[in-house]
């Protein structure tokens, strides 16, 4: 009979942990200080500021906001309430952020500063030449939508963790979180949150590596395998279906996680903030390093909490990594720990508001409703939005059995069933136009919509269908009602022969 190692106790918070905790706040809060002087020159400072990133800060922020508390709680509940097979996932990211800095990177930087674009819409908009901007106006919507979904699955994480850790309501801990990540939002703008990201991606890394090698050396030879098989959970890196073909089929499934990554705004806009092309090589390898060891400690992570922490339910395997902490550390190495946790959830959640502030501003607001605007204008008004789009993710993450994974496995895929081929199509498509890729949008949104209002994302992540929507419908649409520019082609034209260039320095 399976015997647990460890039994569950709640947080135990001392004055260490307290200090630890204020510490890392007050790093934030200064940092947001700092940029705030820079953040006020125009808007192309608050929303890229000023595109002079370096390839350090443009590596780990981008990472750090892309893997947020799913990388510390979502991640590691999920292989611990299914299985390691949820190591799939993984797999998927690994591949998709791999193909993001290479081959989106690089086109994106040169051909969004070509059009003195400042948000992924406003490029996809002018790169096809929308008629009444069309498609800078529905991506607008799509991405306030997709956002605040996103943004409420990082206050849940949030609010799960001040909960855990200082045993205060579950709304008021949501409340708090929100309070300090649009403080130094407001202050700092782009330059905040990604400095703030490079601090709390070097912290996400040192726990994801520290945690998991201590506490393996806590546990016997075979603990793992012994937990599992107690909740009838198997060990198998394959899915647990009936056959074959429908454990491949699942296997897929966990693995398109990776196509998302083609349309995420808060990830491809770091890549139009960097100083430079020729910083993309060092940056892609600082990259790729965090997001392998990263990914494995995580799925590590929620193997190891399996005989530590037995009989969780689904919504409570996501506080693993804060149990485990609290069982193996002291109070003042375990508050530095607990505060990569903070940061993980702070570097996405950040990014989240400031880039659907920066659409509602500059696609909706100027474009749409006071094209006569001035910048100051603009910055109080990107200000105003943040704390909009904050609020209403509160509502939405108030419901504490809402699951991280479930919110964010939505959200990604929303982003990349819609952008991911647009995105794709106008780095690499010269002579594609408007109408196919705007068919092609409103078409992966419908086809997810679909396909998660009647369950078959049981049998198939939804970003797939969706994703394959898109293309098809761009293709078919472009085969019979394309559009020939002949500006859009010498634009094309323009921008591989400076990548070409870049390359051959």
């Amino acid at each position: 009979m399976y015997t647990p190692i460890f039994a569950m106790t709640p947080y135990q918070m001392t004055w260490q942990t307290y200090l630890t905790f204020g510490l890392y706040l007050l790093l934030m809060i200064g940092t947001g200080l700092y940029f705030c002087w820079r953040a006020n020159n125009n808007l192309e400072d608050y929303l890229l500021g000023g595109r002079g990133l370096g390839s350090w800060v443009t590596a780990l922020s981008a990472q750090a906001s892309d893997m947020s508390g799913w990388l510390l709680m979502g991640l590691p509940g999920a292989v611990y309430f299914f299985g390691i097979n949820q190591m799939w996932i993984a797999v998927g990211l690994l591949g998709g952020t791999l193909l993001n800095w290479l081959i989106v990177a690089p086109r994106l930087r040169v051909y969004t500063g070509m059009m003195d674009s400042l948000t992924l819409n406003s490029f996809l908009d002018r790169r096809f030449r929308a008629p009444k901007n069309l498609i800078r106006i529905a991506g607008a919507v799509f991405t306030l939508f997709f956002f605040t979904v996103y943004a409420a699955a990082g206050l849940v994480s949030a609010g799960k963790l001040f909960e855990t850790m200082f045993g205060i309501d579950y709304v008021a801990a949501v409340l708090i979180g929100a309070g300090v990540m649009i403080f130094y939002t407001l202050l700092g703008g782009f330059l905040a949150v990604c400095w703030t990201d490079l601090f709390q991606g070097i912290l996400m890394f040192l726990a994801i590596v520290v945690l998991p090698i201590y506490a393996y050396t806590t546990l016997p030879a075979g603990s793992i395998e012994q937990a599992f098989a107690a909740r009838d959970i198997s060990f198998s890196l394959l899915p647990p279906e009936q056959t074959t073909p429908a454990a491949l089929l699942a296997v897929v499934s966990l693995a398109a996680w990776g196509l998302g990554y083609f349309g995420q705004p808060h990830i491809l806009v770091r890549f139009m903030g960097i100083r430079s092309v020729r910083l993309f090589p060092r940056a892609t390898a600082i990259a790729m390093v965090w997001v392998v060891i990263s990914l494995a400690g995580a799925v590590w992570i929620g193997a190891l909490a399996a005989p530590m922490f037995p009989g969780l339910d689904k919504v409570n395997s996501e506080n693993v990594f804060i149990y485990m902490i609290g069982r193996l550390f002291h109070p003042l190495p375990g508050g530095i720990l607990l505060a990569a946790i903070l940061a993980a959830i702070m570097s996405t959640i950040d990014s989240q508001l400031l880039v659907s502030s920066s659409s509602l501003t500059d696609d909706v607001y100027k474009h749409l409703l006071r094209p006569q605007c001035g910048e100051r204008e603009e910055l109080w008004v990107s200000r105003f939005s943040v704390i909009v789009i904050t609020v209403v993710a509160c509502a939405l993450a108030f419901d504490r059995d809402s699951s991280i994974f479930d919110l964010v496995t939505f959200a990604w895929g929303g982003f990349g069933a819609i952008f991911g081929p647009a995105v794709l199509f106008a780095l690499y498509s010269k002579r594609m136009t408007w109408l196919p890729v705007f068919s092609g949008m409103v078409a992966g949104l419908v086809v997810l919509l679909v396909w998660k209002a009647f369950h078959w994302n049981a049998m198939m992540y939804e970003i797939v269908p969706g994703f394959i929507a898109n293309i098809l419908t761009i293709l078919i649409v472009d085969r019979f009602a394309g559009l020939k520019n002949p500006e859009t082609e010498r634009e094309f034209e323009t921008m591989v022969a400076e990548i070409k260039a870049f390359r051959t320095e």
